[in-house]
């Protein structure tokens, strides 16, 4: 499988044809460099923002969600024409108080897979004010294969990821949009380390700021990001796992093949068998050590 994952600027839309010729260069350009599957970020939909009545949380909201469904359609006849699969663009889908941040998955055939968040960061709870937390994990069955989706702020939560492992995951894609480099570095951190602990693929793909106008966003101002592709530490991958990464908010793809042969033959015989060895990591109670337990300086060593 050839993936390629995007850093993407968030500009303003100066109309929805406008954004439309946009995507459709941009799909060309990941098809072109003979991608299978093509990751945008979370909140890549917020140039429809610029669409809306006005300014605000509430207009942006509004303008956004009013507006991904054909957005979603848009990228749907994309995928059937060059023939890839395309995680669109993220946003916020419904009305501000109870909107999720929904990422959408689109085969070929124009078929869609949704994706919501599931843990939201302190900004989304207050005041963003985007909808309930917990939406279920799930599993997109494609041709590619099983495929998972974290977004952004999920993917630092170990559990989540070791769930579509087990859930026959072997790619797990990260679409994350943060606006400081500690948020960049955290997701950029988290989505190595789920691909170490899970001994699987993960592909992140990240917003960056427009130069000529980065904070015109009420919902995310200016943004930082990267576009990484990463894999398990051990033989046949790179020794630190990077397989492919871009230049810190530098528009554009990075693209890399996902040996899905050599994966499972690190899982079956690596360096390290985390995948199969995580049921050991489970703990029983901590015990607290008093001080004087343990005799030392008495030669006992």
């Amino acid at each position: 499988m050839r993936v390629a994952a995007a850093c993407y600027p968030i500009g303003r839309a100066p109309t929805f044809r406008a954004w439309q010729d946009e995507m459709a260069a941009w799909v060309a350009d990941g098809a072109g460099r003979g991608a299978d599957l093509l990751v945008f970020p979370e909140y890549g939909a917020m140039p429809l923002a610029a669409l809306g009545a006005g300014s605000g949380l509430d207009a942006e909201v509004t303008a956004v969600s009013e507006r991904l469904p054909a957005a979603w359609d848009h990228v749907a006849e994309l995928a059937r024409a060059h023939g890839v699969h395309i995680l669109a663009p993220s946003g916020p889908f419904g009305t501000r108080g109870s909107a999720v941040n929904r990422a959408m998955l689109v085969a070929p055939d124009g078929t869609g897979f949704a994706q919501d968040k599931r843990i939201l960061t302190p900004w989304e709870r207050e005041p963003l004010a985007l909808g309930p937390e917990g939406a279920s994990l799930r599993i997109a069955e494609t041709a590619l294969g099983p495929l998972g989706i974290l977004v952004c702020y999920d993917a630092e939560f170990p559990l989540h990821a070791r769930a579509l492992v087990e859930a026959g995951a072997s790619v797990i894609l990260v679409p994350s949009c943060t606006e400081t480099a500690h948020g960049r570095n955290r997701v950029r951190i988290a989505a190595r380390a789920r691909a170490l602990e899970g001994q699987c693929f993960t592909v992140l793909s990240m917003t960056t700021s427009a130069p000529q106008d980065p904070d015109w966003c009420d919902v995310v101002g200016a943004s930082t990001g990267l576009a990484g592709v990463y894999g398990p530490p051990d033989g046949g991958f790179p020794a630190d796992g990077v397989i492919a990464e871009g230049i810190v908010d530098a528009p554009g793809w990075v693209a890399a093949d996902l040996d899905l042969r050599g994966l499972d033959a690190v899982r079956a015989a690596g360096g390290v068998a985390g995948l199969r060895d995580w049921p050991r990591s489970a703990c029983g109670p901590v015990e607290r050590a008093e001080p004087g337990l343990i005799p030392v300086g008495r030669g006992s060593i």
